[in-house]
């Protein structure tokens, strides 16, 4: 009988290969099926892990299978995916319980022709795994193709991604992004200082067996080291919020203002407009928008659990004209974006985006900050955010922004956050001021 965590992680990669859906997505049906959680831990931890290597587990696959990718049933080749990951990256699993579930998948998957492939191939892996033909680090950086080779393969990021990194920051940098990359993310929280301060919040997750620690740059953050706190009543009393320690950043960033009417332009899941809403302290409005439905559910659902007094929540598209004046003091735009910034939570990203992606993207992050703009009134703060690594869709937006004559001026330095220099994902931030006299 195939082990339920693997059947679940299979389902996974199987959804998110296919294009049906993303990772998070694909996860969170998964747990539904599952009842131990134990079995959701360890299918998350797979089919996370196999998307983190997929680009090293497909070289090893191409390398001893002795044919190209596109030559193998998609089925045949995610099966062979999450069995390399659980016999180079987990070692609690006894490795021919592994093979064996992964050859039981295969006949599972109507592809029994393929069992003996399957089962060659991984045993071969397990035997030599500690002699795995990958390219190894260059002893001469400067050689772009072996640094990109061993970058891509063996550090499994995409080559045009990898080659933009190294090209702006250099290869030892381009390196640490990589590992960066494909270390599990910490669950980070934010304490709701609505209704507690950030040590209150430690304190009663410790009496809970929850262990955290302090955020270095974020003000409310917590990291878990230990415990599960989504299973304590703490999280449905909205004491504090699960959110990325850079995402915090941005929030803090906007540097909304007790009285100040805002406009968070893109809201959900509510994160940046609840940290908004606390700095506020209750008092001004926040309205709070996003374009679909479910995504205007969830965002309903965390300003509620959250206790925020001062925020009304509408359905709105920030790609269209806002059907707003020029009433607010201060407008977050966090844009949707590549999400190239956050391979470490999400690596089925680095899988799914292409080069060509960013110009597209870029064109629908001008036009959104140009109607974020349309309702600012004279005088106020625009701020500009992505989760994205790429400059087309940072300082470039921002660039034509400013060179097509908006009436706005940059406000101080963006906030940027890296990798290899700062230990979070990459996000960055910008504020801009909108010219007071328009005459």
């Amino acid at each position: 009988m195939i082990a339920a965590a693997r059947q679940a992680a299979y389902d996974v990669l199987r959804a998110v290969s296919s294009g049906r859906a993303d990772l998070g997505t694909a996860l969170a049906l998964s747990r539904k099926k599952l009842g131990d959680e134990r079995d959701r831990a360890l299918a998350g931890e797979i089919a996370t892990g196999t998307l983190r290597w997929q680009g090293a587990f497909d070289h090893l696959i191409t390398t001893y299978a002795g044919r190209p990718l596109r030559k193998l049933d998609p089925e045949v080749l995610d099966i062979l995916r999450l069995t390399i990951f659980q016999l180079l990256h987990l070692d609690r699993i006894p490795a021919a319980a592994a093979v064996k579930d992964a050859v039981d998948l295969t006949g599972k998957a109507g592809k029994r022709s393929a069992a003996g492939l399957v089962n060659a191939l991984l045993r071969r892996i397990s035997r030599e795994r500690d002699r795995l033909p990958l390219p190894p680090r260059p002893d001469d950086p400067s050689d772009r193709d072996a640094a990109i080779r061993y970058l891509s393969i063996t550090l499994s990021h995409p080559a045009w991604l990898m080659a933009r990194w190294m090209d702006r920051h250099g290869f030892d940098a381009a390196e640490r992004w990589a590992r960066f990359d494909n270390s599990p993310a910490p669950l980070t929280l934010r304490a709701n200082r609505l209704k507690c301060t950030r040590e209150q919040v430690a304190e009663a997750l410790g009496r809970e067996g929850i262990d955290t620690e302090p955020t270095r740059r974020a003000e409310d953050g917590l990291l878990v080291r230990g415990g599960n706190p989504l299973a304590t009543a703490l999280h449905e009393e909205g004491l504090f919020l699960v959110q990325d320690e850079a995402s915090q950043l941005v929030g803090a960033f906007a540097a909304a203002v007790p009285g100040e009417r805002v406009l968070d332009a893109c809201a959900s899941p509510g994160g940046k407009t609840t940290a908004m809403a606390a700095a506020m302290d209750g008092r001004g409005l926040i309205v709070a928008a996003d374009v679909r439905g479910r995504r205007v559910q969830l965002l309903a659902q965390t300003v509620a659990r959250s206790g925020a007094p001062h925020v009304r929540i509408v359905q709105a598209d920030a790609t269209r004209p806002l059907p707003f004046g020029e009433v607010f003091d201060r407008v977050l735009l966090d844009a949707p974006c590549s999400g190239l910034g956050t391979v470490r939570r999400d690596p089925d990203i680095k899988w799914r985006r292409r080069e060509e992606d960013l110009a597209g993207l870029a064109e629908a992050q001008l036009a959104m900050l140009g109607h974020a703009a349309a309702v600012l009134r004279p005088g106020g703060r625009l701020i500009y955010a992505t989760c994205s690594s790429e400059p087309e869709e940072n300082d470039g937006v921002v660039e034509r922004f400013l060179a097509a004559g908006a009436p706005f001026t940059r406000d101080g330095e963006p906030l940027r956050t890296l990798p290899f220099r700062d230990g979070l994902e990459a996000f960055f931030a910008a504020m801009l001021v909108r010219a007071k006299d328009l005459r």
